[in-house]
């Protein structure tokens, strides 16, 4: 069994706990009150967290596009291996959806924002009237687009493990 290396094992799993993450503290940030003290708080976390996740998903591309990926199982049928790579496209994409949509609701107001506090990340441009709704909205399509598609996502790993008894997931653990 040809498994992927641990870098992308590694970017794999660690994309996931992000993404998670990141649509958790999202949903928890909804329903704070402005008085609320994570009010303030959490949205500055999220932020970082997000352009955290932006430069590793960059990284993770170029190791994907510089090493050697394993070749799809013989069990697997031609349509699932045209699936799963349209899938994990679609992932990205929405991905990537969700990297620019945030950082056009962070710098709406035309001002830099922080990473970390280590340094801004500066707000480029105004790109269009009400844009930190129009962004927001995006935003929140994307989040539960991704979601919903990680879902089937894991549900596949598990149908390949449980149904199939083939080693696609057991090449990711």
């Amino acid at each position: 069994m040809q498994k992927y290396s641990i870098t992308m094992r590694l970017f794999h799993w660690l994309t996931a706990l992000l993404v998670f993450g990141l649509f958790g503290v999202g949903l928890w940030m909804r329903s704070l009150g402005y008085y609320d003290p994570l009010y303030q708080v959490l949205p500055y976390w999220h932020k970082s967290v997000g352009f955290l996740l932006a430069g590793l998903i960059v990284l993770r591309l170029l190791s994907r596009w510089f090493s050697a990926q394993p070749a799809p199982l013989a069990s697997h049928k031609a349509w699932e291996q045209r699936l799963a790579h349209l899938m994990h496209w679609v992932l990205y994409l929405l991905l990537f959806g969700l990297f620019i949509s945030g950082y056009l609701v962070a710098t709406s107001d035309n001002r830099p924002t922080s990473f970390f506090g280590w340094f801004d990340i500066p707000a480029l441009f105004t790109a269009f009237e009400n844009q930190e709704d129009v962004a927001g909205l995006i935003h929140e399509i994307c989040a539960w687009s991704l979601i919903g598609l990680v879902a089937l996502h894991a549900l596949a790993a598990l149908k390949h493990h449980w149904f199939d008894r083939d080693q696609t997931l057991k090449r990711m653990l």
